[in-house]
């Protein structure tokens, strides 16, 4: 099953294992652009304690593509920063334990 197109304006973001378990959600849509660094933090907003629980452990993809999440320390005004696009879809992947 895959995700519905999201509004536009908006782009999907997929919540997987404890994600979204703290989320209650498997997916949301959230308005773009985004810059990529900004992500973490507009979640935190609207999920408080899931930067540490959840999204510092996680990976993150965009249209299916693993991206590096930009450390706090990254310059604001860098020419090459990631910015979440209009129809873009985000997954967090947390880790996951197998036995």
């Amino acid at each position: 099953m895959s995700a519905p197109k999201p509004p536009k304006g908006h782009f999907n973001i997929l919540y997987f294992a404890s994600a979204s378990s703290h989320t209650g959600k498997d997916m949301e849509a959230l308005p773009a652009p985004l810059p990529l660094r900004k992500l973490f933090d507009t979640l935190e907003e609207r999920y408080q304690g899931i930067r540490e629980t959840v999204l510092d452990h996680s990976l993150v993809t965009i249209n299916l593509s693993y991206v590096e999440m930009p450390s706090s320390e990254d310059e604001d005004g860098e020419d090459n920063a990631v910015v979440i696009q209009e129809g873009d879809e985000v997954a967090i992947i947390p880790p996951v334990s197998s036995g």
